[in-house]
């Protein structure tokens, strides 16, 4: 006969549906609901391992766990000036003059690529660059966009040269 002033959720499936009791009785209801009533014991927990995240999907910390590559670059102001691309675990370093880069070997020295490399070469390359400095496995790091879209740019370069 008292005012029903506290909700309970009417069932697991209708959470923002309630009954309303009063201070007696909420503590019957709770005292009585269970929420994982019908629910075995592998559901109950898949359903607290989701709950960590909010039943949100998830996946590994960078692009479906991929480690990103470290990159030891030299002089990336005046990139076209003397370029030293050292990357780890690689023996590709290369140095050129700027005033004998055409706008083809700037796009490769961009790449990290010699002169000689192949189109195939270019986009397995291109491609993983582009895994490498992908903005969701850097925390959207300014220098790594940068550097993402000189290389997208260099790559569209190589690719307009190479098919003329």
């Amino acid at each position: 006969m008292e005012h029903g002033e506290f909700r309970a959720p009417i069932s697991r499936d209708s959470l923002n549906s309630f009954y309303w009791f009063c201070l007696e009785h909420i503590r019957a209801y709770n005292a009585a609901w269970d929420f994982f009533h019908g629910m075995n014991p592998a559901e109950v927990e898949a359903f607290n391992r989701e709950d960590v995240t909010g039943h949100r999907p998830t996946w590994p910390l960078g692009a479906l766990g991929v480690q990103r590559k470290v990159w030891n670059l030299s002089d990336i102001a005046d990139l076209f000036g003397t370029c030293v691309f050292d990357r780890e675990k690689s023996d590709r370093t290369e140095e050129i003059p700027s005033g004998q880069l055409s706008r083809e070997r700037q796009a490769l020295a961009v790449l990290g690529l010699s002169p000689s490399a192949t189109s195939s070469e270019i986009k397995c390359r291109f491609k993983e660059l582009v895994k490498d400095l992908h903005p969701d496995l850097n925390g959207g790091d300014k220098a790594d966009e940068e550097r993402l879209k000189e290389i997208i740019e260099a790559y569209r370069s190589l690719a307009r040269d190479r098919h003329r």
